[in-house]
């Protein structure tokens, strides 16, 4: 089997391939990414992400998009004979798409800090953590992608972000001791950046929202909600409403279960002064 690093360069690859496909039939269709977009009632980033490889065209809207270009079937059977290795990660690399463009995210995690929050040297420790192994390499990347996801939360105007994290996660010692002072640090600091509400889940609580697991949920700009959900084998990158109401009536009611802010800063401030 490939190494992640080789997944993650194929798949770029035939995205990119794809997307190349749609620029110049719509062009030569007399089509611009905005007008493209208007007769399919979607937003142009989302256009102009796919010809750019950076999000996936999906079987139904390149059905259409050949029906409408006259291109005989072209991106349909492009799609249909993605390589194998591409079908894997491709919900991973639409969230991850969607989340740059987000302008809310929320997201409840029990086993490992936010990648949004993490520290470079926490990133790494989780990396390492990975059964089976990255090598040296592979795990550098993983970081590096992680890193740029956290631009975002520095932008001039920012998603409003939400993030419930269990308690336990805040007691690992991922990486050693120096890894996890600094990892609190960031949080500290992350904790007062405004639009941004960090809550901790307590210890000892008698009900519990989200005993199924971590999720994300993410608004975007045309104020489609989704939701993202990972397993040990897989991930989801779900738009259904219903599913993603369940996800947000748990969101809404972590939040009540969870400290409140000005809690969490002060659990904080609690456990750096131990330190």
């Amino acid at each position: 089997m490939s190494s992640p690093r080789r997944r993650s360069r194929r798949n770029a690859s035939a995205m990119r391939m794809v997307g190349a496909l749609l620029a110049i039939h719509r062009e030569a269709a007399g089509y611009t990414q905005k007008s493209l977009a208007e007769r399919f009632v979607i937003g142009e980033e989302q256009i102009a992400s796919i010809e750019q490889g950076r999000r996936p065209l999906k079987m139904d809207l390149a059905v259409q998009l050949d029906a409408l270009l006259g291109t005989n079937r072209t991106l349909e059977t492009a799609v249909d004979h993605m390589p194998e290795v591409d079908l894997i990660p491709r919900w991973a690399e639409e969230y991850l798409d969607r989340e740059r463009e987000a302008i809310a995210i929320s997201s409840y995690e029990n086993q490992v800090l936010p990648g949004q929050l993490q520290t470079r040297a926490y990133a790494q420790a989780v990396f390492r953590s990975r059964v089976p192994v990255f090598d040296e390499d592979e795990i550098e990347q993983h970081v590096a992608k992680r890193m740029e996801r956290q631009e975002i939360l520095h932008r001039k105007v920012p998603p409003t972000t939400s993030f419930v994290v269990w308690e336990a996660v805040l007691h690992d010692r991922l990486g050693g001791q120096q890894v996890y002072v600094e990892q609190l640090r960031r949080l500290r600091e992350y904790a007062d950046l405004p639009g941004l509400a960090l809550q901790v889940l307590p210890f000892g609580r008698t009900t519990h929202a989200a005993l199924d697991g971590p999720f994300v949920l993410l608004e975007t700009p045309e104020h489609q909600r989704l939701a993202y959900t990972e397993t040990q084998r897989g991930s989801h990158l779900i738009a259904d409403p219903d599913e993603v109401a369940i996800l947000t009536q748990k969101c809404a009611m972590l939040r009540t279960q969870a400290l409140n802010p000005e809690d969490t800063r002060d659990l904080l401030d609690r456990l750096l002064g131990e330190q």
